[in-house]
Protein backbone atom coordinates (compact mmCIF):
# COMPACT_ATOMS: atom_id res chain seq x y z
CA UNK A 1 0.00 0.00 0.00
CA UNK A 2 2.95 2.31 0.94
CA UNK A 3 4.12 2.68 -3.07
CA UNK A 4 0.06 2.85 -4.04
CA UNK A 5 -0.36 6.05 -1.89
CA UNK A 6 3.18 7.32 -2.81
CA UNK A 7 2.05 7.28 -6.65
CA UNK A 8 -1.47 8.56 -5.41
CA UNK A 9 0.17 11.60 -4.16
CA UNK A 10 2.44 11.94 -7.07
CA UNK A 11 -0.93 11.74 -9.46
CA UNK A 12 -2.79 14.74 -7.21
CA UNK A 13 0.55 16.72 -7.76
CA UNK A 14 0.27 15.97 -11.38
CA UNK A 15 -3.33 16.76 -11.79
CA UNK A 16 -3.69 19.61 -9.69
CA UNK A 17 -0.60 21.19 -11.43
CA UNK A 18 -2.28 20.50 -14.93
CA UNK A 19 -5.50 22.03 -14.00
CA UNK A 20 -3.89 25.05 -12.19
CA UNK A 21 -1.86 25.67 -15.16
CA UNK A 22 -5.29 24.92 -17.69
CA UNK A 23 -6.94 27.67 -15.26
CA UNK A 24 -3.86 30.25 -15.61
CA UNK A 25 -4.64 30.30 -19.18
CA UNK A 26 -8.01 31.10 -18.89
CA UNK A 27 -7.72 33.91 -16.89
CA UNK A 28 -9.36 35.43 -13.41
CA UNK A 29 -12.08 36.68 -15.56
CA UNK A 30 -13.24 32.97 -17.20
CA UNK A 31 -16.31 31.63 -15.91
CA UNK A 32 -14.99 28.43 -14.83
CA UNK A 33 -12.41 30.33 -12.80
CA UNK A 34 -14.28 31.43 -9.26
CA UNK A 35 -15.50 28.54 -9.26
CA UNK A 36 -12.71 26.69 -8.99
CA UNK A 37 -10.93 28.86 -6.94
CA UNK A 38 -13.63 28.45 -5.00
CA UNK A 39 -13.30 24.56 -5.00
CA UNK A 40 -9.53 24.06 -4.63
CA UNK A 41 -9.19 26.41 -2.15
CA UNK A 42 -11.27 24.67 -0.31
CA UNK A 43 -9.20 21.16 -0.81
CA UNK A 44 -6.42 22.99 -0.54
CA UNK A 45 -7.41 24.23 3.48
CA UNK A 46 -8.84 19.98 3.91
CA UNK A 47 -5.49 19.40 2.75
CA UNK A 48 -3.38 21.06 5.22
CA UNK A 49 -5.89 20.44 8.39
CA UNK A 50 -5.20 16.52 7.90
CA UNK A 51 -1.65 17.73 7.13
CA UNK A 52 -1.64 18.99 11.08
CA UNK A 53 -4.00 16.23 12.09
CA UNK A 54 -0.95 13.59 10.73
CA UNK A 55 1.51 15.61 12.35
CA UNK A 56 -0.13 15.90 15.33
CA UNK A 57 -0.15 19.66 14.96
CA UNK A 58 -2.64 22.70 15.51
CA UNK A 59 -3.86 24.29 12.20
CA UNK A 60 -5.39 27.39 12.93
CA UNK A 61 -8.16 26.73 10.66
CA UNK A 62 -11.87 27.53 12.33
CA UNK A 63 -13.65 26.40 8.80
CA UNK A 64 -12.89 24.26 5.95
CA UNK A 65 -13.63 27.20 3.78
CA UNK A 66 -12.07 30.50 3.57
CA UNK A 67 -14.08 33.69 4.00
CA UNK A 68 -12.01 35.43 1.28
CA UNK A 69 -10.78 34.02 -1.94
CA UNK A 70 -7.33 33.91 -2.91
CA UNK A 71 -5.76 34.90 -6.20
CA UNK A 72 -5.40 31.97 -8.60
CA UNK A 73 -1.93 33.02 -8.78
CA UNK A 74 -1.44 32.46 -4.90
CA UNK A 75 -3.80 29.22 -4.81
CA UNK A 76 -1.77 27.61 -7.12
CA UNK A 77 1.67 28.57 -5.50
CA UNK A 78 0.41 27.06 -2.15
CA UNK A 79 -1.27 24.40 -3.59
CA UNK A 80 1.95 23.17 -5.38
CA UNK A 81 3.82 23.62 -2.53
CA UNK A 82 1.14 21.26 -0.28
CA UNK A 83 1.43 18.51 -3.01
CA UNK A 84 5.06 18.23 -2.56
CA UNK A 85 5.31 18.39 1.21
CA UNK A 86 2.70 15.83 1.12
CA UNK A 87 4.97 13.54 -2.00
CA UNK A 88 7.62 14.04 0.89
CA UNK A 89 5.85 13.23 3.97
CA UNK A 90 4.17 9.76 2.27
CA UNK A 91 8.00 8.76 0.95
CA UNK A 92 8.79 8.59 4.68
CA UNK A 93 5.98 6.94 6.41
CA UNK A 94 6.40 3.32 7.38
CA UNK A 95 3.41 0.44 7.96
CA UNK A 96 3.41 1.25 11.72
CA UNK A 97 2.83 5.28 11.20
CA UNK A 98 0.37 4.47 8.32
CA UNK A 99 -1.74 2.18 10.61
CA UNK A 100 -1.18 4.57 13.72
CA UNK A 101 -4.99 6.32 14.93
CA UNK A 102 -5.19 9.85 15.57
CA UNK A 103 -7.36 11.69 17.59
CA UNK A 104 -8.63 15.14 16.10
CA UNK A 105 -11.34 17.69 16.11
CA UNK A 106 -12.76 18.48 13.23
CA UNK A 107 -13.37 22.06 12.33
CA UNK A 108 -16.83 21.79 13.06
CA UNK A 109 -16.02 20.71 17.15
CA UNK A 110 -17.00 17.00 16.25
CA UNK A 111 -14.32 14.42 17.78
CA UNK A 112 -12.86 12.37 15.03
CA UNK A 113 -10.80 9.48 15.12
CA UNK A 114 -8.74 8.18 11.47
CA UNK A 115 -5.67 6.19 11.32
CA UNK A 116 -2.86 7.76 9.39
CA UNK A 117 -3.68 5.88 6.13
CA UNK A 118 -7.60 6.74 5.94
CA UNK A 119 -6.75 10.22 6.28
CA UNK A 120 -4.16 10.22 3.42
CA UNK A 121 -6.66 8.31 1.36
CA UNK A 122 -9.54 11.03 2.14
CA UNK A 123 -7.28 13.86 1.34
CA UNK A 124 -6.33 12.08 -2.37
CA UNK A 125 -10.47 11.46 -2.90
CA UNK A 126 -11.70 14.40 -1.69
CA UNK A 127 -9.38 16.19 -4.57
CA UNK A 128 -10.44 14.21 -6.92
CA UNK A 129 -13.61 15.09 -6.31
CA UNK A 130 -13.36 18.64 -6.85
CA UNK A 131 -11.14 18.60 -9.74
CA UNK A 132 -14.42 16.74 -10.84
CA UNK A 133 -16.58 19.27 -10.09
CA UNK A 134 -14.67 21.93 -12.20
CA UNK A 135 -14.23 19.31 -14.93
CA UNK A 136 -18.05 19.37 -14.97
CA UNK A 137 -18.04 23.18 -14.86
CA UNK A 138 -15.33 23.09 -18.04
CA UNK A 139 -17.86 20.97 -19.86
CA UNK A 140 -20.97 23.37 -18.83
CA UNK A 141 -18.84 25.83 -20.67
CA UNK A 142 -17.85 24.04 -23.98
CA UNK A 143 -14.35 23.65 -22.85
CA UNK A 144 -13.13 20.24 -22.71
CA UNK A 145 -11.87 19.37 -19.09
CA UNK A 146 -8.06 18.16 -18.16
CA UNK A 147 -7.28 14.70 -18.26
CA UNK A 148 -7.47 13.47 -14.27
CA UNK A 149 -7.77 9.95 -14.18
CA UNK A 150 -5.29 7.95 -12.60
CA UNK A 151 -4.94 5.28 -14.98
CA UNK A 152 -3.59 8.19 -17.82
CA UNK A 153 -1.61 9.41 -14.76
CA UNK A 154 0.28 5.74 -14.69
CA UNK A 155 0.81 5.21 -18.32
CA UNK A 156 2.20 8.91 -18.96
CA UNK A 157 4.79 9.10 -16.09
CA UNK A 158 5.35 5.06 -16.16
CA UNK A 159 5.12 4.56 -19.50
CA UNK A 160 7.95 2.07 -19.81
CA UNK A 161 6.60 -0.45 -16.85
CA UNK A 162 3.15 -0.01 -18.52
CA UNK A 163 4.57 -1.04 -22.18
CA UNK A 164 4.21 2.56 -23.49
CA UNK A 165 5.96 4.63 -25.67
CA UNK A 166 7.79 7.03 -24.05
Amino acid sequence: MHETLQRLFRYKASANDELLTVLAGLGETSPVTALAIKALSHSYVVDRIFAAHMKHEKHGYTSANLSEMPMLKDLSADIRASDRDYIDYVSALDSRQLAERIDFTFTDGALGCMSREEMLMHVITHGIGHRGQISAVMILHGMTPVKDGFTTYLHEAEAAMRRRAA
